[in-house]
C-alpha cells in the first residue's frame, strides 16, 4: 500500500520527465512529416499540371495561324449580327434568339465580346479555343484526381483528353466552340457533384448549388449537356453511393432542367430544318445498324483515329436498302457488351468508364437524324474521358503501394507516353487542315472522294475568291475550279440544292443569265423555299430591266428570309436604279445593322447619299466606313476620290486615286483622272 501511495508523488517527478523528451520529438516529427508529405503532393499537381498545359499548348497552337472557313463559320462569328451589338438590346437578343438552329447564348456571348476586340481577326478567335480546351482539360484533371485520389490517373486522363485528333475540330474549327465551353462547365459540374457526395459538413449544400449552377452554364453552352444527370448516376455508381429516395431526389433538379433544355432543342432544330433533313430516310432497323456503325466508329477512333474528317456522310442505299454490312455492326456491339457483362461485370473502374462514353455519346448516335453526318469528330469531346479514364486508372495502380505490377511501371509510363507524342504529332497535323477553306475540304476529298458536301463548299470558297480578285488570269482559274467543283457535287448528288443555286451565281457573275436562270429554276424544282435563288434571279431581272419581276423575286427572298443583308443592299440598289433614293437608302441601312462588316452596303449608301441626295457629309462617312471595314479594295477609295473632288479638297481626290490605283483597281473614268491633273 506504501508503495502504491508514493507512485503518483512520483509520477511527475521521474516517470514523467523521463520519456518527454522522445514523445515531444515525435508529435513534432509527425506533423513535420505529414506537412512535407502534403507539400510534395501539391507540387506533383503544379508539375502535372505544368506539364499537361504545355505539351497541350505546343503541338495544338499551330492552329493559332488559321483563318475563318465557310462552314458554319459565317452564320456564327463573319455574318452573325447579333454578335456585333453588345448594347442591352445586343444582349437580349443573344440569350433569345437561337443561332443556326442551336440556342447556346453563352458560346454566342464569347464571340460577341471577341468581335468587340477585334472584329473580325481569326487570332484572338482561335487562342481562346485553344484556352478553353487547355482548361477543360486541366479540368478533367482535377476531376479524375478528386474521383480517384491518384495523380497519375488523372494526368493519364488529361493528357489523352487534351492531346487526342479527334478533339481537334471542337478546337480548331471555330463554330465549334460550344464544345470547348460546355465541356468546361460539364467537367467543373462533375467536380462539384463529386465533393457534395461526400461532404459531411455544412459545405455540403454549396457544393450541390454550385453543381446546379454549372449544369445551367453547361445547358446555355450547348444543350448536349442534358446528359449531365445521368452521368451523375455514373459517379454515384462508381462512389458506391447507396441507391435510395434520397439519392434519386437530388437528381430531380437536374433532369427537370435536361427535361426543359431538350424540349428547347428539339424545337430550335426542328424550326431551323436539321431534323430529318436528309434526301434518304431510313427505317428504324436500319436506324439500329447505322447507330451499331456509329457507336464502333468512335471505339475504334479512340484508339486509332486515322483518316479523320470534318464531315462523315450517311451511306448512299443500294436500291431502296442499306448495305447489308451495316448490320454487322450491332451484332458487334452486342458481343461486346457480353464480354463486358461476363468478364468485367465486377470490375468498377472498366464498367464507370464504359457507362461515363455511352451515357455521353448515346444522343449523339443518330438515332433522331440531326444534320447531314452520320459521325462528328466534335461528339467525342467529353464522351471519350469514359474510354481514356479506364487505361488511366490501370496504369495508375502501377504506382500504388504494394502493387504487383509496380516493376512495369516504368514501361507502362513508357508505352503511355509514345502514344500520347503520336496523338499530339496527329493533332497537329490535323489542327492545319483547319488552315482555311481551301485545306479543309482538300482534305476532306482527299480522304473521302465522294462527298458532294466538301466539292460543294470547296466550289464555293473558290467563287468567292474569283469575285474578289483583279487579276484576270487568276479569274479564270478559279471559275473554272469553281465550274467544276460545283457540277462535281451535283453529279454526285443531283438533288443537292446548293451546287445549283451556287452555279447560278458563278454563271451570273459572267453574264451568261440564261445559264444561270436555269440552274436558279433547278434549284427552285427543289427547293421552293431557299431565298438565294430569288435573289440571284432579282439580280438577273434588275439588270435585265424587267422590274416586275425583279421586285418580286426581292419581295419573296426577304420574306423567306428577313435577315438577308446582301438581299437588302441588293433590294436599295433596285430602288435606287427605279428612282426611289430614299427607299434605297433605308435598305442601305437595314443592310448595314444586320452585318456591320459589309463594306459593299457602306459603299452603296455612300454612292446614294453623293449622287442622289447630294449630302456629301453623310456620303464621306460612309465611305471612311467602308474603307476602315476593308481598308484593301481599290473601288471604296476610287468613289471617296470623286466624293473629296465633288467637296472641292482635290488634295484628298488625288491621294485616294493613287491608293486606289495602287490597290489593283483599273476601272477609272478617264475623264476623271486628267481633271485633277489641273
Amino acid at each position: 500500500m506504501a508503495n502504491n501511495k508514493k507512485r503518483p508523488a512520483q509520477t511527475p517527478a521521474s516517470s514523467a520527465k523521463a520519456p518527454a523528451t522522445p514523445k515531444a520529438s515525435g508529435r513534432a516529427s509527425q506533423p513535420a512529416k505529414a506537412n512535407e508529405k502534403q507539400q510534395w503532393y501539391r507540387s506533383q499537381h503544379v508539375y502535372f499540371i505544368g506539364g499537361i498545359v504545355i505539351l497541350t499548348w505546343l503541338y495544338l497552337s499551330v492552329c493559332l495561324q488559321n483563318q475563318f472557313t465557310n462552314w458554319d463559320d459565317p452564320g456564327y462569328i463573319k455574318d452573325n449580327h447579333i454578335i456585333k451589338d453588345l448594347s442591352m438590346d445586343g444582349l437580349k437578343a443573344i440569350f433569345t434568339e437561337p443561332i443556326m438552329g442551336n440556342y447556346h447564348p453563352i458560346t454566342i456571348l464569347t464571340y460577341a465580346l471577341e468581335y468587340s476586340k477585334v472584329r473580325l481577326d481569326p487570332w484572338l478567335y482561335h487562342f481562346d479555343s485553344l484556352l478553353f480546351h487547355i482548361l477543360v482539360t486541366v479540368a478533367v484533371y482535377v476531376f479524375v484526381v478528386v474521383l480517384t485520389k491518384r495523380n497519375i490517373a488523372g494526368a493519364i486522363c488529361a493528357l489523352l483528353f487534351g492531346l487526342h485528333p479527334m478533339h481537334v475540330e471542337s478546337i480548331a474549327w471555330l463554330a465549334g466552340r460550344k464544345d470547348v465551353v460546355y465541356g468546361l462547365f460539364y467537367m467543373l459540374a462533375l467536380t462539384t457533384y463529386v465533393l457534395y457526395a461526400r461532404a459531411q459538413n455544412e459545405k455540403k449544400w454549396q457544393w450541390y448549388g454550385s453543381t446546379i449552377l454549372l449544369f445551367v452554364l453547361a445547358l446555355l453552352s450547348k444543350p448536349v449537356a442534358v446528359s449531365l444527370p445521368v452521368t451523375l448516376l455514373v459517379i454515384d455508381y462508381f462512389e458506391k453511393r447507396k441507391l435510395d429516395v434520397a439519392m434519386l431526389l437530388d437528381k430531380v433538379p437536374f433532369f427537370m432542367l435536361s427535361i426543359l433544355a431538350g424540349i428547347k432543342s428539339v424545337s430550335d432544330q426542328k424550326q431551323f430544318g436539321a431534323l430529318n433533313s436528309l434526301d434518304v430516310t431510313f427505317n428504324p432497323l436500319e436506324r439500329i445498324a447505322l447507330g451499331g456503325y456509329a457507336l464502333c466508329s468512335y471505339l475504334w477512333k479512340a484508339i486509332l483515329p486515322l483518316k479523320l474528317s470534318c464531315y462523315y456522310e450517311y451511306p448512299s442505299k443500294v436500291g431502296d436498302s442499306l448495305p447489308v454490312y451495316y448490320f454487322v455492326f450491332p451484332a458487334i456491339v452486342i458481343v461486346l457488351a457480353g464480354v463486358i457483362y461476363f468478364l468485367l461485370r465486377k470490375n468498377r473502374v472498366v464498367i464507370f468508364g464504359v457507362l461515363f462514353f455511352l451515357v455521353n455519346i448515346a444522343l449523339l448516335l443518330q438515332f433522331i437524324p440531326v444534320g447531314g453526318a452520320i459521325i462528328a469528330d466534335r461528339y467525342s469531346y467529353i464522351p471519350f474521358l469514359g474510354l481514356f479514364f479506364i487505361p488511366a486508372y490501370l496504369i495508375s495502380g502501377f504506382f500504388e503501394p504494394g502493387s504487383k505490377l509496380a516493376g512495369y511501371k516504368n514501361a507502362a509510363i513508357g508505352i503511355i507516353g509514345v502514344y500520347c507524342l503520336f496523338l499530339g504529332y496527329l493533332s497537329r497535323e490535323k489542327c492545319m487542315t483547319w488552315y482555311d477553306s481551301v485545306s479543309l475540304w482538300r482534305d476532306e476529298i482527299a480522304e473521302f472522294p465522294r462527298t458532294p458536301n466538301a466539292y460543294n463548299n470547296l466550289g464555293f470558297n473558290y467563287f468567292d475568291m474569283f469575285n474578289n480578285t483583279a487579276d484576270l488570269t487568276e479569274k479564270k482559274r478559279y471559275y473554272d475550279s469553281s465550274y467544276y467543283l460545283l457540277s462535281k457535287a451535283i453529279e454526285l448528288q443531283p438533288k443537292f440544292v446548293n451546287p445549283y443555286v451556287s452555279l447560278g451565281e458563278l454563271e451570273r457573275s459572267i453574264g451568261k443569265f440564261d445559264e444561270a436562270k436555269a440552274h436558279y429554276y433547278k434549284a427552285k424544282s427543289l427547293n421552293p423555299k431557299e431565298p438565294n435563288l430569288y435573289l440571284g434571279l432579282a439580280i438577273i431581272y434588275s439588270i435585265s430591266q424587267k422590274f416586275d419581276s425583279a421586285a418580286y423575286c426581292f419581295k419573296t427572298a426577304l420574306t423567306l428570309k428577313p435577315f438577308f443583308p446582301e438581299a437588302h443592299s441588293n433590294y436599295g440598289n433596285f430602288l435606287d436604279m427605279t428612282g426611289n433614293a430614299d427607299g434605297a437608302i433605308a435598305e442601305y441601312g437595314t443592310a448595314i445593322a444586320q452585318n456591320p462588316d459589309g463594306y459593299a452596303f457602306y459603299l452603296n449608301r455612300g454612292r446614294a447619299y453623293m449622287n442622289r441626295k447630294k449630302d456629301l457629309n453623310q456620303a464621306m462617312k460612309d465611305f471612311n466606313a467602308a474603307a476602315e471595314v476593308n481598308p484593301t479594295d481599290g473601288e471604296i477609295f476610287y468613289t471617296r476620290a470623286m466624293c473629296f473632288a465633288n467637296s472641292g479638297n482635290k488634295a484628298m481626290a488625288v491621294q485616294d486615286l493613287n491608293k486606289a490605283i495602287s490597290l489593283g483597281f483599273r476601272n477609272i473614268d478617264p475623264g476623271f483622272a486628267e481633271s485633277l491633273k489641273h
